[in-house]
């Protein structure tokens, strides 16, 4: 655990505007007062790497997304990994969803 926490305060030190929260899920990335890197990062992909239309559509300052960014360019395969477990979830989600749906007759 110690280790852990030592390489998290070498990524924060190296990344301004990054923080490290628990949850559920597991400890992740995430820029300090705002959601996590992950998010951030699905958001500036959808926006077609688009700084300035993530910033707006998160309600975000410019550095804080610019700062998930280069979080990202050092640390993609975990953020990709973040990205890929929720987009299954919600899939799963919306499947459930549409079971229901169908048994209930709507």
């Amino acid at each position: 655990m110690a280790e852990r926490y030592l390489e998290e305060a070498v990524r924060v030190a190296e990344h301004a505007g990054i923080t490290f929260r628990g949850g559920p899920a597991g400890r992740r990335a995430a820029v300090v007062g705002g959601p996590d890197v992950w998010e951030v990062v699905e958001t500036f992909l959808a926006e077609k790497r688009n700084l300035g239309a993530a910033a707006r559509y998160l309600n975000l300052p410019n550095g804080l997304v610019r700062a998930a960014v280069d979080y990202y360019a050092d640390h993609a395969d975990e953020i990709d990994a973040w990205i890929h477990r929720n987009q299954l979830l919600a899939d799963d989600a919306e499947a459930a969803a549409g079971r229901r749906r169908r048994v209930a007759g709507g």
